[in-house]
């Protein structure tokens, strides 16, 4: 895993690459945000969709939200790169397009959208 530290309109923004699946459950999440906002000083996170357990996806293991609910709580942004057109649920694009209108966490195409809605 490979952290690179970006600074976007004067905020210290995380960039996480790796091939691996990092983000498999609520404890993995919280390491991250852990590492990034105390090694790093990040106060948000880009992150590829490839990172993130397929769980996280559907809506009813309530991973997404109990993983949302810890980065608000502790004041770490997170935005997901990726394709998300293939999924098929209602609720869950119904909740991407929640989010991306909101303040915490955005479902962007490409790293310069999620440095966009991070600034």
């Amino acid at each position: 895993m490979r952290i690179e530290k970006i600074v976007n309109a004067g905020k210290n923004v995380a960039y996480i690459e790796t091939d691996e699946i990092i983000m498999t459950d609520v404890q993995s999440a919280l390491d991250l945000l852990v590492t990034v906002s105390f090694e790093y000083e990040c106060e948000a996170i880009i992150i590829n969709k490839s990172s993130i357990t397929e769980e996280f996806f559907d809506l009813s293991t309530r991973l997404a939200g109990e993983i949302v609910q810890k980065y608000v709580n502790y004041g770490m942004r997170l935005a997901i790169i990726g394709d998300f057109s293939n999924y098929k649920s209602k609720a869950l694009h119904d909740f991407i397009y929640e989010c991306n209108h909101g303040r915490n966490l955005y479902f962007v195409k490409d790293e310069n959208e999620a440095l966009l809605k991070l600034s």
